[in-house]
């Protein structure tokens, strides 16, 4: 699970990320259907390099209007859509319906219509009407991939390049490439588009060249290929083609947000926190060179410096860069990231190849992003598999993986859902032996106990956790069980009972890591209209799509009771992290959701479990540095480690909420502004800069 919009779709099966993208992202076009001639158009969905594991038919009725059967399952879960619609001689719709369901069982119902000037739609989280003027289109919450021919085709009737969308924002595109593509017995030109005005970042289609385009492809690299059916061939050339596309905008990005520090840069009076005692410190100077922080001294008691760049801090909290020890990162995710002040990302499961090319671009310079240290995926061969990094059948293919892993610099490996419980021990020994760290889900038929006396290092993700007290050798995890057990059950667990009291002592005393990711598991009691908790207080710095797309719920809550269950289930799991924490389990931070902003919250759920802001600050720096085992470097702002660094305006050691104000980062050698950054990606700044300033 993850990011659930466009910023941060991860590859570990069709998790949050992916929904949010292919019913917000993906869907942040206004997914609905195409405009074709009167026939049927089919697309498959492909992952793990070729298995399919959805589909999309399109069918042009006799009456002209359009119906549209989407569904897509992987991990477990996915999404089943039905859309019917028309459209007007502007290739917009007058009418529009979807139906279904969302990857986490929530209902789907979303409706649209135009009389006139006259619009009027209603989803299950929002409801609207207003005056249009000429041509716009709806942008539907819940739709499928195939929106993107109406949206397609739509633009091209635009003598500006521009369609206004209904409820707000503006779509444009240009062509990035082209290509032919052998579908059967015939070349098709393709050309790849980038779709801009909705979401954070641009959205890559590929679409057919004739007078009204309509998508032929949707590929999101290193996971997902959706592409018309008998053209399946062609997919993996127009994905390499794509990421070639893709990283010359994203080495521009680079160019223009990144200001490069050349010699020495002196930051002059900050109050410096001491990540490893968790405490602020007194004002202080701090000199970086060539990516490395040289010395830290009291504020005007170093002497006389030499310094080419001076940073005047004014007193403001200067942090070590921040830790999201759970991520599935990609290649546009590194500005919100970095306007967020985190510096290094543990990546907990992605496409190897994609991943791989990620490491050499960072390395490389070429790519704006937070460092990664690689978590090596391994996961079990059944229906219900994450198709990404290696799917194993028994112990020769888990040791072929693992020693993949080692050669290639990989210090952990995680293990998923389906993986064959009879070999786990096995598996936790030998990647061991090889100096390696093991965490992970709680595979099916098992228990977080059960992992833990197998050896695991660390767990992922809150509900595995709760799912130790609510299943046995028959619950089969894989499927959405583990989401609704915990939301229905935790509200009635005793947290002070000798199960649950044993359980946390195991914890600690093994000195198993917890990864509890509790802003991602808001979801489980977020009804439709309200805002997700991650963005409720900041809703306002976000374009309006992302706003409307933020209050729609993933979970099926049917009514009030279920739902003050759900909430009361969830404010104990918040409450089972705070005693783990003071009973001395070692705990880092992690997201698993909405890059850029998720790593706050989760930082404000751990204050509200009991952790002071201090305690909750030194979660995402030092500790994130040592289970990440590069402490040596990073984690702390100390003479020798790196000069990954985070000035904040505000003081977040006694208002964690502060820890949104990043005035500044440094990363290494290259200075970024936040405000710089988000103003790029339409986000409202939250703080000004503080910026470099040639020495005098």
């Amino acid at each position: 699970m993850t990011v659930r919009t466009r910023a941060a779709l991860t590859r570990a099966g069709f998790n949050l990320a992916v929904t949010r993208s292919l019913l917000l992202g993906v869907g942040l076009l206004g997914l609905a259907s195409t405009a074709m001639a009167a026939e049927t158009l089919r697309y498959v969905a492909l992952v793990d390099g070729g298995k399919q594991a959805g589909q999309q038919v399109v069918t042009h009725r006799d009456d002209g209007s359009y119906a549209v059967d989407f569904i897509f399952k992987d991990n477990g879960r996915g999404p089943e859509l039905k859309e019917e619609y028309t459209l007007a001689a502007d290739g917009t719709y007058t009418r529009y319906r979807v139906q279904g369901t969302s990857t986490f069982g929530a209902a789907i119902d979303e409706s649209f219509s135009r009389k006139g000037d006259q619009v009027e739609w209603k989803s299950k989280s929002d409801d609207g009407s207003q005056k249009v003027s000429g041509t716009a289109l709806y942008s539907p919450l819940g739709g499928s991939p195939a929106g993107f021919s109406v949206a397609m085709g739509a633009l091209a009737k635009r003598a500006d390049g521009k369609l206004p969308l209904i409820p707000s924002g503006t779509l444009t595109s240009r062509k990035v490439a082209q290509a032919q593509v052998q579908c059967g017995a015939t070349q098709r030109p393709v050309q790849l588009l980038a779709v801009t005005g909705v979401g954070l970042t641009p959205t890559f289609a590929w679409a057919t060249t004739d007078a009204s385009p309509r998508l032929f492809a949707y590929i999101y690299p290193g996971f997902l290929q959706l592409i018309e059916d008998g053209c399946q061939g062609g997919a993996n050339a127009l994905e390499a083609q794509q990421k070639l596309a893709e990283a010359e905008a994203l080495v521009d990005l680079a160019k223009r947000l990144g200001h490069p520090l050349a010699g020495a840069t002196l930051i002059r009076n900050a109050r410096v926190f001491d990540s490893e005692n968790a405490r602020l410190g007194a004002a202080s100077d701090v000199l970086v060179k060539d990516g490395t922080i040289v010395s830290v001294t009291p504020t005007g008691k170093g002497g006389k410096v030499k310094a080419d760049n001076i940073i005047d801090a004014g007193g403001k909290v200067l942090l070590p860069g921040l830790f999201d020890m759970h991520a599935h990162v990609g290649r546009w995710d590194g500005g919100l990231n970095l306007a967020a002040g985190v510096t290094t990302v543990r990546d907990m499961g992605n496409d190897n190849a994609t991943l791989q090319q990620m490491l050499g671009e960072i390395k490389a310079g070429t790519l704006m992003s937070p460092d990664v240290v690689p978590a090596g995926f391994i996961e079990g061969e059944s229906k219900y598999s994450a198709r990404n990094g290696f799917v194993v059948k028994n112990l020769d293919d888990v040791k072929k993986a693992v020693d993949w892993y080692a050669e290639h610099g990989y210090p952990q490996i995680k293990i998923y859902n389906s993986f064959p419980k009879d070999i786990l021990k096995d598996t936790v020994a030998y990647a061991h032996s090889k100096g390696m760290r093991v965490s992970g889900h709680v595979p099916a038929f098992l228990r977080a106990q059960d992992v833990v006396d197998d050896g695991f290092d660390e767990i992922q993700h809150i509900n595995q956790l709760m799912l130790n007290f609510f299943v046995d050798d028959k619950t089969d995890t894989r499927t959405l069980a583990r989401f609704y057990l915990p939301a229905e059950k935790t509200d009635g667990l005793d947290l002070d009972s000798k199960p649950v009291q044993d359980f946390i002592a195991t914890l600690a005393s093994k000195k198993v890591v917890i990864d509890p990711t509790l802003a991602t598991f808001e979801f489980l009691h977020q009804r439709n209209g309200e805002m997700s908790p991650i963005v409720a207080d900041v809703a306002d710095h976000l374009p309006p799509d992302i706003q409307r797309g933020r209050r729609a719920a993933e979970m099926n809550i049917p009514d009030d009771a279920t739902a003050a269950r759900y909430t009361r289930s969830y404010a104990k799991m918040v409450e089972f992290v705070g005693r783990a924490y003071k009973a001395g389990v070692p705990m880092v931070a992690g997201t698993d959701e909405m890059v850029g902003f998720t790593l706050q919250r989760e930082l404000e759920l751990y204050v509200q479990a009991g952790l002071t802001p201090s305690q909750a600050l030194q979660v995402a720096t030092w500790n994130g540095a040592t289970y990440s085992r590069t402490l040596k470097e990073r984690g702390s702002v100390t003479p020798g480690k790196r000069s990954d660094i985070v000035l904040i305006d505000g003081d977040p050691t006694t208002n964690i909420a502060d820890i949104r104000n990043v005035a500044l980062v440094i990363k290494g050698s290259t200075a970024y502004y936040p405000s710089e950054i988000h103003e790029a990606l339409g986000i409202k700044p939250f703080v000004p800069a503080v910026k470099v300033s040639a020495a005098r």
